[in-house]
């Protein structure tokens, strides 16, 4: 399945901020040996030689953007919109699955309940904002705090496979 997730990055240029969306992404893709690859593979928007995925698939999106501009502020609530909705579609079948289902259908996985189970319990939620030095972002009080704690903060988007 394909997704769009965007990485918040500290840069004082968009070239900067390009730079550091490769160190953020590789990371999630595995290519780090210390980390644990999160999803298979990435492509940014940017990137032209695909017609599966990033511009081909989503449309334009800017490649990189102050989250204080207008493009920034436009990526940033629509990214907070698709986390929240994500969110509450899991915790919502882990409470019909509680309601409905046996022990026995859940652990066979009924109506894909574990998965649910396991998005609203996960670290590494592949709907949420990862930043290079503060991992996963899982609630708006700590994006927020983000937000307020830098000046040259960039958010980039990228078309992720999992």
């Amino acid at each position: 399945m394909h997704m769009v997730i965007y990485a918040l990055v500290e840069a004082s240029t968009h070239d900067d901020a390009l730079a550091t969306r490769k160190t953020v992404f590789d990371r999630l893709v595995g290519t780090d040996p210390h980390a644990g690859a999160v999803f298979d593979y990435y492509v940014c928007f940017d990137e032209e030689d695909t017609s599966v995925a990033g511009k081909a698939r989503w449309g334009e999106l800017p490649t990189a953007a102050p989250v204080d501009s207008d493009d920034g502020q436009d990526l940033l609530e629509r990214e907070w919109e698709a986390t929240k909705e994500e969110s509450e579609r899991n915790l919502e079948r882990v409470k019909e699955a509680i309601d409905e289902l046996s022990d026995e259908e859940i652990m066979r996985d009924e109506d894909l309940a574990r998965h649910a189970f396991h998005q609203v319990g996960a670290y590494d939620d592949p709907t949420i904002f990862c930043t290079p030095n503060t991992g996963p972002v899982f609630a708006r009080g700590q994006l927020d705090r983000l937000l307020e704690g830098s000046e040259e903060l960039w958010i980039v988007p990228a078309d992720v496979h999992f």
